[in-house]
């Protein structure tokens, strides 16, 4: 390695270590603020567009999971990292849509989905999930959310919160496949909303299903821009991508380089971030 390689890996390890550090303590107090144990709140790195040495650095700093939002790029990131780091437990979540003929790869190299919107989707992950866990490739199921959305915007996925029939239909098909496990919802505030609003009714259609249902169900919500508010309506997942990782380098995932602070400019919009898109 180069002198010069070893002084851009020393940049990027002293950067995440910062932004880590501001990133735990905003949870922190984002918890403390509702009276909530921070340790029920977990911290899900984006590492959307970023190199797997980022994802590398991450994880010998305490980070277990990491979320993805493109299957290829994900399933490539995932192989490099286990090449370097072969025994530690790390946990790959699939944050983005996904496209039902991308199944059985998701269900290769995720441990949790967190969008999944609609029966013809969550019967091809179960398939998948299931066939899977038999030929030994899972351990365990498949984790899933059922992405809400909170406007009726089918466009940006999610099934409506207006329609309850349905939500309880996914959620009951979910909670009850063979190839998968029911942890809870998924939300995104709308474009141009209040998130306070948004996650207050997230929040609310999460404990209307609750009711149904024996194990508690959770909650991915918040980001890098308002998870002080998805913490104080219940999250138990934040995602969060810019205010950790800084701007995203890429605008398509071919190629992955690694990122300094000079290629750093303003934070993305909330949309652009752990969002199913």
């Amino acid at each position: 390695m180069s002198t010069g390689q070893r002084g851009r890996d020393a940049d990027r390890t002293a950067e995440l270590t910062a932004a880590l550090g501001a990133t735990r303590a905003r949870l922190a107090r984002a918890a403390e603020l509702c009276g909530r144990n921070v340790n029920d709140i977990e911290l899900l790195p984006i590492t959307k567009y970023f190199p797997a040495s980022d994802v590398i650095i991450l994880n010998q700093l305490g980070c277990l999971a990491f979320g993805e939002s493109r299957e290829q790029e994900a399933a490539n990131k995932v192989d490099a990292v286990r090449a370097e780091l072969p025994d530690a437990p790390i946990r790959w979540h699939m944050v983005g849509r996904i496209q039902r003929n991308k199944a059985r790869a998701v269900a290769g190299w995720a441990h949790t989905a967190h969008s999944v919107d609609s029966l013809r989707l969550l019967r091809a992950l179960d398939r998948a999930a299931t066939e899977a866990l038999s030929a030994g490739a899972r351990s365990h199921p498949l984790r899933i959310y059922i992405q809400i959305s909170l406007d009726g915007d089918a466009g940006r996925g999610g099934v409506d919160v207006n329609d309850q029939d349905l939500v309880d239909e996914i959620c009951g098909s979910a909670n009850t496949a063979a190839g998968l496990e029911f942890a809870g919802l998924m939300g995104i505030p709308p474009l141009q909303s209040d998130p306070d609003e948004a996650f207050s009714r997230l929040a609310a259609e999460r404990d209307r299903v609750q009711r149904d249902y024996q194990h508690r169900l959770e909650l991915s919500a918040g980001m890098s821009g308002d998870l002080e508010s998805a913490v104080k309506h219940g999250s138990t997942c934040v995602r969060v991508g810019t205010a950790l990782m800084g701007q995203r380098p890429l605008t398509s995932p071919a190629v992955v380089t690694p990122v300094t602070s000079s290629s750093q400019t303003s934070p993305l919009p909330r949309s652009a971030e752990g969002s199913p898109r």
